[in-house]
Formats: C-alpha cells, structure tokens, sequence
C-alpha cells in the first residue's frame, strides 16, 4: 500500500454522522481526506493548574489542548477524534474523585464533562485507569458520551476454557460515518477502532484486578481481531495502542509492543502513547522500523502527542477507491504542541477553551480546597533537587512514614520479629517534567497538596519478604540511573542517565551503601541482566555489620514495584507477604498526623564510593536549588538553555 507524505489540504469540516445526512452516496471511484486527531496520558489534567504549587501553567492541560482540536477540526473536511487512556488518574484532581468526593452512577466525571463538550469520536483504556479499581472505572466511564475499547482484558467467568472468554470492555466498536470526497460526495464508510493496554496491569494492580479480570498480549489479540474486523466491514482499521514501542522486550508479554503492532495486517493507522514521548521525534530516529519523515513505523501511518495535553497528535489520511473498498493512498502525520519552548520559557502558543474551564470548575474548587487542608508541619525544608546524587529529605519522609506503617502492619504476625525497611524513589526530580518540576517545601505547616507533591503516585503499599542477597540485587538494578564514570578522564561526564526513569531508582532505608558508579552497571533498564561479574553496589551493611546474604527482611514498597514494575530481580509478585489496605500516601497523611511535627533530615544511609583524580562529574537541576541549604557541597557551573543548572558533584570525599 502507498503511503505518501503529500500534505493534506486545509478544508471546512463537514463530518456528520451516517443517519444525519439522507444523501445517497457514490459509488464512483474516489477520494478522501480523513483527519485523525488523539490525546493520550492525559492524567486528570483537565485544567492548565498545577495543584502541587497552587498556580497556572503554560504547558498542559486538556484547556489548552482543546483550542488545537477546534482549530484543527476546522481545517479538515472529515475528521475524526480519540482518546488513548491514562485519563482518570494522574494529579490531585483524581484522588480527590476517587477518594475523597467519590461517585455515583448517573454522575459525570469532570474529565468527561469536558471531554463530552470536545465531541470524541471514541476512547482506549490505559493501564492507570485500574488504579481505582473496576468499580470506580466503569462509574468513570458510564458518563462518556462515546464508545469506549480495550481489547486484551478479558472477564474471569471461571469455567477453565478460554476459547468462551469474552473481553471486559468491548474489544472493538464499527464508527459508521459519512465523508464528503474531494467533489463534494458523500460516502459512507465503516471505521473499526480497536483498543489495547499493558499486560503488566495484572501485575501492576493485582490486588483489584486478580479473580475478576484475565489478559492477552497486544500482538497477539490484533492478529486475532483485526481479521474479524475486515470481516465485518471495516472500510478502515485504527488501532488505539497504550503501548509505547521497545527494541527488547523483558520475558513475558511485551509491555511496549506498538512496533510489532504496527507488522499486524490490516491495520491503516496507529494512535499510540504510555510512553509520554512524541512520536515521531528525533528520540526515535534510530529505531528499526520508524521513518521519521514520513511518520510511519514499519509503513504505518503513527503518532504519539506526548503526555498531559502537551501535544495534540494528528494523523491526515488520503482514502482512494470507492465505497467498499477503500485503500489509504496518501499520509501526513505531526504533532501541535501548545506551548514552545524559548530559552528557559515556556511560551503559550494557545490560550485555554472557556466552556472546559466552567465544565470542571466545580471539581477544580473542590480539589483545591482538599489539598489545602493542614495534616502536620516540618521543622526544616524539603525539596528534591539533588533527590538523584545524595540521600535526600524528599525521599527520607516517605521511607520513615513506610516503615513506620510497615511495623504495625506485621507486629503480631509470623513476620513481626524481621527487621523492616523500606523503599522509596524522587518521583519529582527534574527530567522530562522539566526545571520546575521538583518538590520544594518551606518549613512549616504542610497540606494534603505537599504531601501528594511527595507521594504523587495513588500506589498501595506492599511488603515483601526478601533475604540480603535479594536486597543487594535491588540496590544494583536502582544503581542504572547512573552513567559509567571513567575516572581517567578530565572532560565533563553526565552522572545521571537521562533515558532512567527517577521513578525506579530506589533508595532502601534500614541499611547503608555506597554506589561504585566507575563499574558498568550490573542490569539494564530494563531489568536484564547484563553483566554476571559487574558490582556497582559497595559496603552494603545492616547494623553496622556486612548484610548476611541469606538473613531476611521486609522490605515496604508500593503495588507497582512488588508486582513487577521496573523489571526488579525477586520482585514478581511472589514475594508480596502483605497486600496493605492503605495508599502509600495515606500511610504518609496518617504518620506526618501522627507526629505532629517532623525534622525530616536525611540520614545519609547512601552515598557514592570516592573516586581519585581531577574527574569532573556534573548534575543538571533546578536554577531555585541554588537557594537550597542542601545546594552547599554542590558547585555551581552554568545556566542551560534548556533552563535547568549544572553543577559539579565532588567524588573524592
């Protein structure tokens, strides 16, 4: 099939639906133009506000992505818009619907307030849509005004034969549409859109989703379904993917399958995201099957428009032939972003839709005074600015607060006499959020807002019963976050590793280490190991005595590692001794209301191993660390134009 990269001409929009229009179609040869628009990753952003700082923002919110898909569902002739998940989790907004306001059947959620008000065509299921539980998820989604999908999740009906199983959510919905060709006639044409999410949900939110709900790998569900589809009438085949795309897969089924989807016959177009990138993008112009220029992954026309409403992604397609058998002879694919970037600025290049301000401005009031409200207060700052190169107040709270719950969740139990520790990550800590995208707390009284500024993820907890050989290994595969140093050299080296998420490195509390970051790393990213031999972690002790390989411990972490998540060695689930009924943050709330008030000092179980020499290792961070009492040991070098600072780590003590 032909795809070429002629651009779509800018026309009126005239799409309607199949029963609006009693014209009859032709049955000539023709041809098309089809608009395809998608947001994806949304995560509660409705508005342009960040809840955890109390103030506008320039670059996200549904608001502002609102304005690209008026404008460019004005420039096209047909058009049609979706939705790839990740929708009712993400910020504040979310746990405040979830946790605190609740809903009901026959109630609308604020996201499809708004979304309802922007006409979606149709909508995928991401993997944090679980994060609630099913209940909630289907309350959530009883209030859009447009078919939902998701293929690869199946009911549980307990009668041992797959071969009757039949999916959660509908796997696929038929779009009946009537397109005007480039004479002015109509024709009538059958759009199949079919949904998939990760796998890994089973892991990730086992605790809702085990004995209810079963799941299939993406690839393998296309190949089934897309048949089936042309079977009954698909003119055109659009798969909604949350799925990012991947060069290895870690064993079982691929989370980031997008790339092989995209080898599945019969499928035209691919709205894809979960990887809260854009594609296409210079990020991806290595990767095997990707044709940059032309936006296509192994032929197929795909785009992935970033995340929180950064980008608004589109995809033109050019339909040649007649009605009933239609062929896509032409393709365009871009992303709008609705902000550019000058200097250290985000600039606007949108301003926000007023009908999706007042749709959710209820829910937005609401979640503002929720977050305002005092839990405790701290003695000293909090902020995780270095959060990724030294042990870190940011991350010292939320392991104190774990164990501290950890230890009355076992006393009592067959486990109550091992000693706990606990596990925590810098969820805010710069990268692709950006150089205002770090947690600074003041001294002082602190909210429910700080608190989800510190925990932002709606995690349960989990213990896990693991030995000191096991702990060892969780330390190494952490230890990715790091370059290699050469010790050797002179020139600048980049100490953090700008593809690891913050999110998997974990700090374990109750023990001491040092990080020996002039050995190549033990696992990769993606939790494969890569070398038998290499050994980053150094001096790991338990009460002030080398770790014995084989004592046990429990350690507290969250749903998302203890099932999986991040590729940990001895993390898979069977290792989870307790399934807590409190949220991680809850846990936090409930030990900072317990205190009253907290020195959150770190206490420096960790640190990294001296190099020798005059190496000169370097750490981009927020320009406000400067003002930070924990900025001191730090040297400062220069601004960025990406608006981050660099400054030099001191190795040698």
């Amino acid at each position: 099939m032909n795809r070429s990269t002629t651009r779509v001409t800018a026309k009126p929009f005239l799409l309607v639906p199949l029963l609006a229009c009693g014209l009859f179609a032709s049955a000539q040869a023709a041809e098309l133009d089809l608009r395809l628009m998608q947001t994806t990753d949304l995560h509660m952003h409705a508005m342009n506000y960040d809840y955890y700082r109390d103030t506008e923002v320039d670059d996200f919110g549904l608001a502002r992505t609102a304005t690209l898909i008026r404008d460019a569902r004005a420039e096209a002739r047909n058009s049609l818009l979706f939705d790839n998940g990740d929708l009712i989790q993400g910020n504040p907004m979310g746990d405040y619907m979830a946790r605190a306001k609740g809903l009901s059947y026959g109630d609308v959620h604020p996201m499809f307030k708004a979304m309802n008000l922007l006409q979606y065509d149709a909508a995928n299921v991401g993997n944090h849509e679980f994060n609630y539980g099913l209940e909630f998820l289907l309350k959530s989604l009883s209030g859009a005004n447009f078919p939902y999908v998701l293929s690869n999740v199946y009911a549980v009906d307990g009668d041992d034969d797959p071969s009757n199983d039949r999916q959660y959510i509908q796997p696929y919905v038929m779009l009946e549409r009537r397109l005007m060709d480039s004479e002015g006639q109509w024709h009538d044409l059958k759009v199949g859109v079919i949904g998939f999410t990760p796998p890994q949900i089973m892991s990730w939110d086992k605790g809702n989703l085990e004995g209810r709900v079963t799941v299939r790998g993406i690839v393998e569900t296309a190949e089934a379904l897309v048949p089936k589809m042309r079977e009954e009438g698909a003119d055109l085949v659009i798969a909604i993917a949350h799925s990012g795309i991947a060069t290895s897969h870690p064993d079982g089924l691929r989370e980031n399958a997008t790339a092989e989807l995209a080898q599945v016959d019969g499928i035209d177009a691919i709205m894809f995201g979960h990887a809260h990138s854009v594609f296409p993008s210079e990020a991806y112009e290595d990767f095997p099957g990707a044709d940059l220029e032309n936006g296509t992954l192994h032929g197929v026309p795909a785009v992935m428009p970033g995340f929180w409403g950064s980008h608004l992604g589109i995809i033109d397609l050019t339909l040649s032939g007649e009605d009933g058998n239609w062929q896509v002879s032409g393709s365009q694919v871009e992303n709008r972003a609705i902000y550019r970037r000058e200097g250290r600025e985000n600039i606007p290049v949108v301003g926000s839709q007023q009908d999706i301000i007042d749709a959710v401005s209820s829910e937005h009031a609401g979640t503002i005074e929720w977050v305002g409200q005092a839990v405790g207060s701290i003695t000293s700052p909090i902020n995780s600015f270095f959060a990724l190169v030294q042990d870190d107040p940011s991350i010292q709270i939320v392991n104190n607060a774990q164990t501290w719950y950890g230890k009355q969740l076992i006393e009592g139990t067959e486990y109550g006499e091992l000693p706990v520790l606990s596990a925590g990550a810098p969820f805010k800590a710069g990268g692709r959020g950006g150089p205002d995208y770090y947690t600074n707390l003041p001294a002082g009284e602190i909210a429910i807002r700080n608190v989800a500024d510190l925990y932002i993820y709606p995690n349960t907890a989990r213990l896990v019963k693991l030995n000191g050989a096991q702990v060892r290994e969780w330390l190494e595969r952490s230890a990715v976050q790091f370059n290699t140093i050469d010790p050797a050299s002179t020139e600048q080296q980049a100490l953090v590793s700008e593809t690891h998420p913050s999110y998997n490195f974990d700090v374990i509390d109750g023990v001491s280490y040092l990080i020996d970051v002039t050995q190549p790393p033990r696992y990769s990213d993606k939790g494969e190991l890569l070398d038998e031999n290499a050994h980053r972690i150094v001096d790991l002790s338990f009460n002030g005595s080398p770790i014995d390989a084989e004592q046990e411990f429990v350690v507290v972490t969250n749903n998302y590692r203890a099932g999986g998540g991040g590729g940990f060695p001895a993390l898979d689930g069977s290792t989870i001794i307790v399934e807590a009924p409190q949220t991680n943050r809850q846990a936090l709330v409930d030990y900072i209301l317990a205190s009253g008030e907290l020195d959150p000092q770190a206490d420096n179980n960790w640190g990294f191993a001296p190099i020798n020499g005059e190496v000169q290792v370097v750490f981009d961070t927020s320009p406000t660390a400067s003002d930070a009492s924990n900025a001191q040991r730090f040297d400062y070098l220069e601004m960025l134009d990406s608006g981050f600072a660099r400054y030099r780590i001191p190795m040698g003590e």
